[in-house]
């Protein structure tokens, strides 16, 4: 799931401009892809399972009608789309996965550049070609990876594999050092292989216990007695000594012993550690060893093969998370030195950041608050969007760079170490009075200087900054527009990113001069476009969708205005025989800020069967509010709700028109978006919502009695506000696995928007759709499934138990005791939407 608003000139969509962007959606039937996308895209097998054949067969409609049994049936059916693609080293071929029909099994896939000799790998020759994580050393001659848990490493030259383990676990963190051998974490030790003699060397290990001592002291009286009468006593404790100190000395002046392990605080765990490459420092953070859930955070699930009830350990709520410091320690392998790196010269590490939110809960308490500045809670930055380094090291192994939290979610720190003192030296704070975004963290050095590069949402977009050490931040990439997914060219010459400059539903990819800073645009497919940059950095290999395409593969060239190579062909001949919808991407006017809100609109391919004394018939409609909240669905590539794009058309050939927003709170238009429902949720949404159905009875000639809502997770919370807090809005609404108390979902999403339940209730009163049950008139379906360990079953249960004791009636509850927060059966698909499709029938 996932600040008044800058008046900011957005640049405002026409059908004129983006006549070539939208040349998919001026019909309700699709059309071909252009012929230069396809060029050279054999077929790869596409067919009816077995099963989605007979639900099809059994339908007595036609081939064009869109039937709920078609499209709440296993996905298989639309092709198995290529996922996780990524490069073979030598830029010739393409790999990627892809699921098998009939079957959980994803198996691996090559295809040539070209478009050519698809073909799946096979299983006894996965180990070679099984490097999408790999590393490569400084000349790029050399690279290693991990597959099955295993290290291989391959002479880029020669084309020779070798293996350095077999069935050794929990290898992690491979590198190359700067002297050719590789490196890796394994339990709370590093291990360096030099390839050429075999030797496996530890560099550096660390243990969480007191540091062992020729002899314990004398803990109590009695001890001390002994030790002072017993000769024996005394006699051992020399000997012991002896021994201890003899073998200290070996391990310091015989360089064939390993150097003695490094001894931290006892009770604590290791949360991440990073080699220099230069294989002579080690930058470890450190955490208490607690438990992370309590033994009550436990989740029924009843369908077992054994007849009996399972308990299933689920996450904590956010009431009842404890904030988390971390440790940072830097060890030194040379001098087999172990100092802590504290936090306390960070800029605001002790601010108050919070004061004004408890002192407005004080006051409410009819108390007062006053200023406290207790050092802040610090940990290393969890990237939960996508797994990006935390911490880096430059080329050389003598600078480190690592980002951190504040427990409190209102600042990140862009950190060096100096090395001598051991101290942090502060590169870039990011402070946000609402919260630090959990995306647009990506940082790294420059390979030919020692300059840093980011992120950051300072301007209010995610923008791009290069920063040298010992001066300023320049601003790289910048403007109303959200740069992302940032790759540095080996030379320093470029750095790649994706961007929706031109319109915020379209992204594609671009390119910056570090020397120049001209941005230009190497991608003009028109839809939603990521990359990856080609090992010779020539070729981009690209994943691009449509809204009524899924996402194929593409090759192009690294240059503006290249053309790119469709090498994967998996959409079937059955989707593409469909009369789906392409919806619209219109900017609906805000009657609350001075920017537009985009939505989806699907408009209908039937004329409404309610004419009646010659009045001009009105369309029913329908508004989904897509989940997350902070997510993008109204842009102009393949949704992840695709479900749900076949059920908007099914509607839309029915009469209905459909409407998809992308309300404040989502994802692609800025912090200031994302931030308007800090310590309310629920509020600004619905005035986009109410914006949004305005716009549908005055453009699309909707009946504003007539107008239904429903959606998932963060959807379901919406609907239920809708309902229960603006009733005159729709006239019924589905919830589906719904959050109704915020107190009870988790605390990393939950309380960047909220802050924590004991520091500020009021936020969470005024933003959980179980505080105004009372307010229920209309019509609600509330779909929820039983092994969600998301948004909780408790969360349903509570709010009909509050429906019930409100005596409310209109409203009706669907459990589904097999599915999670995603549901995976058709069967169950296909109930909860037959449900809903009733809902809107009878009451619109």
């Amino acid at each position: 799931m996932s600040k008044p608003i800058k008046k900011t000139a957005l640049y405002l969509c026409s059908l004129s401009v983006f006549a070539l962007a939208l040349s998919a959606c001026t019909s309700t039937t699709t059309s071909e892809p252009a012929k230069s996308l396809e060029t050279k895209a054999p077929k790869q097998s596409a067919t009816f399972s077995a099963t989605v054949s007979t639900q099809v067969q059994t339908s007595s409609v036609t081939n064009d009608t869109i039937t709920l049994e078609k499209i709440m049936a296993d996905p298989d059916w639309l092709g198995r789309q290529p996922e996780r693609p990524y490069w073979s080293d030598d830029g010739r071929h393409v790999f990627y996965q892809r699921k098998r029909e009939g079957s959980v099994v994803r198996d691996l896939w090559q295809v040539a550049v070209n478009g050519d000799n698809t073909q799946e790998v096979q299983l006894s020759q996965m180990h070679e070609v099984d490097y999408a994580s790999n590393v490569k050393n400084r000349t790029g001659t050399y690279s290693a990876w991990l597959s099955s848990g295993d290290v291989f490493v391959k002479d880029l030259r020669s084309g020779s594999i070798s293996q350095l383990t077999r069935g050794v676990e929990n290898i992690r963190n491979l590198l190359f050092l700067n002297d050719n051998r590789i490196a890796f974490q394994q339990g709370n030790a590093f291990f360096a292989v030099d390839t050429t003699t075999g030797l496996m060397a530890r560099l550096a290990q660390w243990k969480f216990a007191e540091a062992p001592k020729a002899n314990k002291p004398a803990k109590d009286y009695i001890a001390e007695e002994q030790q002072a009468l017993i000769q024996y006593v005394q006699t051992q404790r020399v000997q012991n000594a002896q021994r201890f100190t003899r073998q200290r000395l070996f391990e310091q002046r015989n360089d064939a012993v390993a150097d003695s392990p490094y001894y931290l605080s006892k009770g604590f765990k290791t949360i991440n550690a990073s080699l220099s490459p230069a294989g002579n420092k080690v930058l470890l953070m450190i955490a208490k060893d607690e438990p992370s859930r309590d033994k009550s955070d436990i989740m029924p699930h009843y369908i077992q093969d054994d007849g009996r009830i399972a308990a299933i350990s689920v996450r904590k709520r956010v009431l009842d998370e404890t904030p988390v410091e971390h440790q940072l320690w830097l060890l030194d392998i040379v001098s087999q030195q172990a100092s802590l790196v504290k936090f306390n010269n960070l800029p605001g590490f002790n601010e108050d950041v919070l004061a004004d939110e408890k002192r407005e809960n004080a006051q409410a308490r009819g108390e007062e608050y006053e200023i406290n500045r207790l050092p802040r809670h610090i940990a290393l930055q969890q990237n939960w969007f996508r797994p990006t380094p935390t911490i880096a090291w430059n080329s050389a192994g003598d600078q480190v760079a690592l980002m951190l939290e504040a427990w409190d979610n209102k600042d990140r720190w862009l950190a060096t170490v100096d090395f001598a003192t051991a101290k942090l030296v502060t590169q870039h704070r990011l402070h946000d009075d609402a919260w630090i975004n959990y995306r647009f963290n990506d940082f790294g050095w420059l390979n030919n200087s020692n300059s840093l590069f980011y992120l950051s949402e300072e301007s209010g977009y995610s923008s791009l900054y290069v920063k040298p050490l010992a001066g300023q931040a320049e601003t790289l990439v910048s403007g109303n527009f959200v740069v992302d997914y940032p790759t540095l060219t080996r030379n320093d010459q470029y750095i790649y990113f994706t961007a929706n400059k031109v319109h915020p539903g379209l992204y594609e990819v671009y390119r910056v001069a570090l020397t120049s800073g001209e941005v230009t645009r190497l991608t003009e497919l028109h839809g939603n476009t990521q990359y990856q940059l080609g090992p010779n950095e020539q070729q981009l290999l690209l994943t691009h969708s449509k809204t009524t395409r899924p996402p194929e593969l593409y090759v192009q060239a690294a240059a503006p205005n290249a053309q790119a190579v469709r090498v994967t062909n998996t959409i079937s001949d059955a989707f593409l025989a469909m009369p789906w919808v392409a919806p619209e991407i219109v900017p609906v006017p805000s009657s609350h800020i001075d920017r537009n809100i985009y939505a989806r609109v699907y408009r209908p391919s039937t004329t409404p069967a309610n004419q009646q004394n010659g009045t001009t018939p009105k369309h029913r409609a329908v508004v989904f509010n897509h989940g997350a909240g902070y997510l993008q669905n109204s842009h102009m590539g393949w949704s992840v709700y695709f479900r749900e794009f076949m059920f908007h058309s099914m509607l839309a050939q029915q009469g209905y028109v459909v409407m998809d927003m992308d309300f404040r709170a989502s994802a692609g238009y800025g912090r200031d978006w994302r931030t308007a429902i800090y310590r309310h949720m629920g509020k600004s949404e619905l005035e986009d919502l109410r914006d949004g159905v305005n716009w549908m009875v005055e453009n699309l000639h909707v009946d504003r009695n007539r107008v239904g809502t429903y959606g998932g997770s963060y959807g379901g919370f919406l609907t239920f506000m809708a309902l229960f807090t603006e009733p005159d809005l729709f006239q019924a609404g589905a919830a589906l696995r719904p959050v109704t108390d915020w107190a009870h979902y988790n605390g990393p999403y939950t309380s960047n928007i909220l802050n924590a339940p004991d520091v500020d209730p009021i936020a969470y009163e005024r933003s959980s759709p179980i505080y105004f049950a009372e307010g229920l008139e209309k019509p609600l379906l509330i779909n929820a499934p039983m092994v969600d360990d998301n948004v909780f079953f408790v969360d349903v249960v509570r709010l009909v138990q509050r429906l019930i004791e409100l005596e409310k009636q209109d409203f009706e509850t669907a459990i589904y005791p097999v599915e999670p927060h995603g549901f995976v059966q058709p069967s169950s698909w296909l109930d909860e939407y037959r449900r809903i499709y009733k809902l809107f029938e009878n009451n619109l």
